[in-house]
């Protein structure tokens, strides 16, 4: 494989036009918000292709996003299962990539063993393909809003003066 910026600009494209992935993101939203008791918005299709524009405006996290993507839509295995693993392996990459650091990339990665226990097929009939929805499903979801606690203060934040009434020492 060698991953130009052709090959990443071809991968941008696929990834953006994948309208499976926005239904694929309400489904696991739709499921997961009553599990923890939450209502989680929906995400448009336009907003998922904001959403992938924005992932590949940072070139270093495209360029590892493409090859990923290239790799699982590529990735097949006789009789799925010794391949399990590997593209298990991918699809968790693939979602924290596209998710960005802690601790959202752990949260994709759980995610997309979520998604992908609620999804089969993926197109090209390929092992990884099924993995490779999961995951954009996966990333994407988690790094969009939607999720009320991603959207408040955190109540564990610290204002690093070392006072526990927040005055600072500056008298």
């Amino acid at each position: 494989m060698n991953v130009t910026p052709a090959v990443v600009e071809e991968e941008y494209e696929w990834i953006r036009g994948r309208e499976a992935v926005p239904a694929l993101i309400n489904d696991v939203r739709g499921r997961l918000g009553p599990l923890f008791g939450v209502e989680v918005d929906r995400v448009s299709p336009e907003r998922y292709v904001e959403e992938v524009d924005v992932v590949f405006a940072d070139g270093d996290r495209g360029v590892n996003v493409a090859a990923l993507s290239a790799i699982l839509r590529d990735l097949d295995c006789a009789d799925d299962y010794p391949g399990f693993v590997v593209d298990e392996f991918l699809g968790r990459k693939l979602a924290a990539t596209i998710a960005g650091g802690e601790p959202y990339a752990l949260l994709a990665e759980a995610t997309f063993h979520f998604a992908d226990v609620h999804h089969h097929g993926g197109d090209g009939g390929t092992a990884g393909a099924d993995d490779l929805d999961a995951a954009l499903a996966a990333g994407f979801q988690t790094r969009l809003p939607g999720w009320s606690w991603t959207e408040t203060e955190s109540p564990f934040a610290v204002d690093g003066d070392g006072n526990e009434d927040g005055a600072g020492d500056d008298q």
